[in-house]
């Protein structure tokens, strides 16, 4: 069997249209199939929408979740109730033809665990958007051990093994598409133009984006807090150089040592490093305390599964 999994948030404009051109490409497929809504925390019609579809189609499921709780848990939520052999993962917006979910199939039954959409084009994205991130996978793919994608978002195919995968590691910042490449497993790109949002607006503005990027190389990457350590080596260096030079410049050359603009300089830059070196611990520190309360990730709101049967054996679920 197969899963998709769908995170949805008040998408109720392009719904109609996304599940219509899902569904005419999963009944195209040899294998039965369950489509997975996780709806989070939408304020729209998009439960109303989600109940309808479910209501005409016996192979939909509707997982509401409590409250929004970010799009990477709605992920993790998806694939914790999927029980399809090969999960694809897909976002209602439209930017992801569902069609390339063929070519996902052809590459999974040629042994790939992971099968990604490439974008060769982001049609409808403003330039600044499509900047910052090329330059943010340049910086993560050289702070990391593990090289993330470029160009490469959530659609996707995974394998049972490498959503097992996926589901054995607890952590709560869950920074999906590092993750994706962390597990290993063979996986191969499709390439694709991406479409210009249908409908309705992004929910990722740039302050959003900036907390992702951070999420993402604190997540995959201990470079940060080498960063902090040489900047504290590298002012210390300067701020004794600097200290010796004047000493040396009174002893003979009699020039005093300059007063309060000198100091509130040397103050200023000194208490900027301090607090870059702060902020970018208490980062990690944040970390730390949020994984060690040991929350649950989500909580379900209600649950309402698909009717086709498992082809895999319940024994081995």
């Amino acid at each position: 069997m197969l899963s998709v999994v769908v995170p949805v948030q008040n998408e109720a404009q392009v719904l109609a249209e996304f599940h219509s051109n899902l569904i005419e490409v999963m009944g195209a497929c040899e294998e039965k199939y369950e489509v997975i809504y996780v709806d989070d925390g939408s304020t729209d019609l998009t439960l109303t929408i989600l109940q309808q579809f479910r209501a005409d189609n016996p192979a939909i499921a509707i997982l509401e979740l409590s409250r929004n709780f970010g799009k990477e848990v709605a992920l993790s939520a998806g694939l914790d109730h999927a029980r399809g052999d090969a999960v694809i993962i897909i976002d209602a917006d439209l930017q992801d033809p569902p069609w390339l979910i063929h070519d996902f199939l052809r590459e999974w039954r040629d042994g790939y665990d992971v099968v990604y959409g490439r974008r060769t084009d982001r049609e409808g994205e403003p330039w600044l958007k499509v900047f910052t991130a090329k330059w943010f996978y340049r910086i993560i793919n050289r702070l990391s051990d593990v090289k993330i994608p470029p160009d490469v978002g959530d659609f996707r195919l995974l394998s049972r093994r490498a959503v097992d995968a996926l589901l054995a590691m607890p952590e709560r910042h869950r920074y999906m598409k590092g993750l994706y490449a962390w597990i290993g497993f063979p996986q191969k790109a499709v390439p694709y133009v991406r479409q210009a949002r249908a409908a309705g607006k992004t929910h990722w503005n740039y302050w959003r984006l900036w907390n992702f990027a951070l999420e993402g190389i604190t997540s995959f990457s201990a470079a940060p807090l080498k960063l902090a350590t040489y900047l504290g080596v590298l002012t210390s260096g300067f701020s004794f150089l600097y200290g010796i030079f004047f000493l040396l410049r009174t002893l003979f050359f009699g020039n005093p040592v300059p007063g309060y603009p000198s100091l509130i300089v040397i103050i200023l830059f000194l208490g900027g490093i301090q607090l870059i070196c702060l902020g970018i611990i208490g980062e990690y520190v944040g970390r730390t305390y949020t994984e060690a309360k040991g929350r649950a990730l989500y909580f379900v709101k209600g649950y309402h599964p698909a009717t086709v049967d498992s082809v895999r054996d319940e024994s081995d679920a």
